[in-house]
């Protein structure tokens, strides 16, 4: 089905991304889900190729672009060659808009130009132990100084994808004395003393991707590192989960249709019983129905794209797409895996590594069961959203 959402200037720049990652990337992936992160360097270099600034202000060395369309591009090109870009994702597509949208101009000028460039990483940390999806569990704190000019920052947190190469980390914390404000947010510098990066957790997939443990041992915070107003960090949070489900969903979509193209080529040169594996009906059946879900996504995900482009995508519009394409995408890839038979369980396949690299896309974001209650509410309470 042919798809309307992109103009020529997107296919250029697709083209561009492409070919950057088969000559920079492709290579060398394999080394580096062997070393469990990418190279800094890669960093570095997507900074120059203008990625990190795609949607930044000129001013400050972006391109000034509005338009999303360009991340997704982003997202549908890595999926496609079976590849990743280790925490790339997370610095341009998560914490950016909390950079673009609650800094103040000081903070804008410090942190954009280097954010842009490569030269500081960054990352954003929820999680704890014991506080998941459940935000109101959260139990970082971080003490004012008697004089005002710095917090003291206590606490822990896990699954921090990027959090062992961040220059600079998004903590979300109480601050202590004044918890009935809520949760705040702290512009954490990752090389100050007490910041402590720990183990990295062994995952099924996303293996060049780091994700670590963190750890806050009276870590001295300035002030003017507070990220907009203190005790409004679960309104910023609420306000980006828009974005963020969007950009899981869009992925999603892409390693579906990116498990549809490995196993359309696999399936022409394996043979079984004398022919080639694409020639059996089954085969054919299963193909037209994992093309036939690609499609119903890119369709809801390139309807999604216009609508934030345009400013109109809901929340509850967000969480069913979110919830749509990453079911429908393990839906699609395990069937996908299964047409490659054994093969299908050994990591040089690349639809093996999608199949565990997707899972996880209906846990982070919210859980698909989240996404369920979100959806559900909004229906119960504006019934004509059918």
């Amino acid at each position: 089905m042919r798809r309307t959402v992109y103009n020529e200037d997107h296919e250029a720049f697709r083209k561009m991304f492409r070919d950057f990652l088969q000559a920079e990337v492709v290579p060398y992936y394999a080394d580096w889900e062997r070393e469990r992160r990418v190279p800094r360097s890669l960093y570095r270099r997507l900074g120059e190729l203008g990625v990190f600034g795609i949607r930044a202000p000129v001013e400050y060395g972006g391109a000034g672009e509005r338009s999303y369309k360009y991340n997704a591009i982003l997202t549908e090109e890595t999926t496609r060659l079976g590849v990743g870009l280790g925490a790339a994702a997370v610095h341009y597509n998560l914490v950016l808009p909390y950079l673009m949208t609650f800094t103040d101009a000081a903070q804008k000028d410090r942190w954009l130009p280097p954010f842009i460039s490569g030269e500081m990483m960054t990352a954003i940390a929820m999680t704890e132990p014991g506080a998941g999806s459940d935000l109101a569990g959260i139990t970082t704190v971080a003490t004012p100084s008697d004089d005002g000019t710095h917090y003291v920052l206590r606490g822990s947190k896990t699954f921090i994808s990027g959090g062992a190469q961040a220059d600079r980390v998004l903590v979300v914390t109480r601050i202590a004395g004044d918890e009935r404000r809520g949760l705040s947010i702290l512009c954490v510098d990752a090389h100050s003393p007490g910041f402590a990066v720990g183990r990295g957790l062994e995952k099924i997939g996303l293996h060049a991707q780091d994700t670590v443990e963190l750890f806050f041992d009276d870590v001295r915070v300035p002030a003017e590192d507070l990220l907009g107003v203190a005790g409004q960090g679960f309104k910023y949070l609420v306000h980006n989960l828009t974005e963020e489900r969007l950009t899981i969903a869009l992925g999603a979509t892409a390693q579906a249709a990116a498990a549809v193209r490995f196993t359309v080529d696999y399936v022409k040169e394996r043979k079984a019983f004398g022919r080639a594996v694409a020639t059996f009906q089954n085969t054919k059946f299963v193909l037209a129905d994992c093309l036939s879900r690609v499609q119903a996504m890119q369709a809801m995900g390139d309807q999604a794209l216009e609508l934030f482009d345009a400013g109109e995508l809901s929340p509850a519009d967000a969480a069913a797409l979110k919830l749509f394409a990453t079911e429908t995408a393990g839906q699609v890839i395990d069937q996908c895996l299964q047409l490659h038979g054994g093969y299908g369980f050994v990591t040089e396949y690349p639809i093996a590594r999608l199949y565990t690299d997707t899972r996880v896309s209906r846990l982070y974001g919210g859980t698909s069961e989240i996404m369920r209650g979100i959806v559900a509410d909004d229906l119960l309470h504006r019934p004509d959203a059918v």
